[in-house]
């Protein structure tokens, strides 16, 4: 990456929120005019890479300053380097962090030197000017909404395919769910992380032998591991709804931070007892969400909510967040296929942090680096004390489906009455 195209990614990072007097509208970014990188990069006296990530993700980030911190441990138990950040949710999605981890990661041991920070900020904006530039945002919001649908109106095609899409996404993403006390309950401010890796080809031996996609096996895995941990605590395994963020990015638009990911809801089958039927179930729902236009109706509905009264985009987000909506998240993050080093030092495992909604006490992230398969089991402390417990049943799920015999996975998979 250019010097240049390092300057436009870091910038966020150095800019914090600033609130619209009167509440008028949203917060906006300013550049901290007392910008410390000693307060976000911090070194930590750790043994345990679990216990490091347990303590920086169940302390809040400062909301007086950028979202972000990046906590290092040199001296831990296995001689390695760990390294645990972290970014509000408002800045990045898990596209945009791989892409902010371009910036720290070298494509080689040997890594260049650091480029003359150039960087002044701009001078904080006063109270005046943060009311004009929020009314300024209100009416431009507006005027994005109204051309949408001016534009919508103008084509009746446009129109007919876009209610479609949004109305099809209400109908199926918002079907409701059903809470489960194991997933669902009360969720307190204290996260653990648990980890389960696997060779990469592990899961591409299954993807083959099912002929699904490795999306398609991150959840049947999940599913299944999820399966047993309801049985541990004593629930009859049910069918969970899961939602699977969707990247939804312009592929021309390189660089691009914040956050831009729609979302699907599929179903896992966690009530089926043969493993081998799973991946089949999961397959085809996909096939069928995407053939529906789920992620694009998703993406209609959150634009447009993006441009509502702030009254309704609070109900709006309470709806997308609620239990009654989905029971658990399981996101596939994509990560770097090559070798990459963080100052001379290679980049062994990674595991995705997926943010936690209130009363949902687990979700589900895997990304690959370079031949491993990591997943990362982000569970709050006090409601799903048994993060590791649900690792290992992750880990299980996915031996079983890798060891089942050949003409088990083959199998058609028949009609399932519903």
């Amino acid at each position: 990456m250019t010097t240049s195209g390092v300057a436009s990614v870091a910038r966020p990072y150095r800019q914090r929120l600033a609130g619209v007097p009167l509440r008028m509208a949203r917060p906006v970014w300013v550049d901290d005019d007392r910008f410390d990188i000693t307060r976000h990069v911090r070194r930590a006296d750790r043994s345990s890479l679990a216990e490091l990530a347990g303590a920086v993700l169940s302390t809040p980030l400062s909301r007086e300053r950028p979202l972000w911190e990046l906590w290092v441990a040199d001296r831990l138990d296995d001689s390695r380097i760990g390294v645990v950040g972290k970014a509000h949710h408002c800045m990045v999605d898990g596209i945009a962090a791989v892409e902010l981890a371009t910036v720290l990661l070298d494509p080689e041991p040997e890594w260049p030197s650091d480029p003359p920070d150039e960087w002044q900020p701009a001078e904080p904006p006063g109270q005046a000017r943060l009311l004009a530039g929020g009314l300024a945002d209100r009416a431009r919001d507006q005027l994005a909404l109204a051309g949408t649908a001016a534009r919508l109106v103008a084509s009746p095609g446009k129109l007919a395919a876009g209610v479609q899409r949004a109305g099809g996404a209400l109908l199926t993403s918002f079907a409701p769910a059903s809470p489960l006390e194991a997933l669902n309950g009360p969720i307190s401010p204290y996260r653990a992380l648990a980890t389960v890796q696997r060779p990469l080809d592990e899961l591409r031996a299954v993807k083959r032998a099912f002929g699904c996609t490795l999306n398609d096996v991150v959840l049947a895995a999940s599913c299944g591991g999820v399966r047993r941990q309801l049985e541990r605590h004593g629930e009859r395994p049910a069918r969970l709804k899961a939602m699977v963020p969707v990247n939804v990015r312009d592929g021309h638009a390189g660089g691009e931070l914040g956050n831009r990911i729609s979302f699907i809801f599929l179903e896992l089958p966690c009530d089926e007892p043969a493993a081998e039927r799973r991946p089949r179930r999961i397959s085809a729902a996909t096939t069928r969400a995407k053939a529906s236009g789920a992620p694009a109706g998703a993406t209609t509905v959150l634009d447009l909510a993006a441009s509502a009264p702030s009254v309704l985009q609070r109900a709006m987000s309470r709806l997308v967040a609620s239990p009654r909506t989905f029971n658990v998240v399981v996101s596939n993050i994509p990560g770097p296929q090559v070798a990459v080093w963080m100052l001379g030092c290679r980049l062994r495992e990674a595991y995705p942090v997926v943010p936690l909604a209130d009363r949902h006490a687990l979700s589900i992230g895997f990304t690959t680096v370079a031949g491993g398969a990591f997943f990362g089991i982000y569970a709050d402390r006090d409601s799903a004390p048994d993060a590791e417990l649900l690792a290992g049943d992750v880990g299980d799920a996915l031996d079983e489906l890798r060891e089942l015999p050949p003409a088990r996975s083959r199998r058609k998979l028949e009609p399932v009455a519903r």
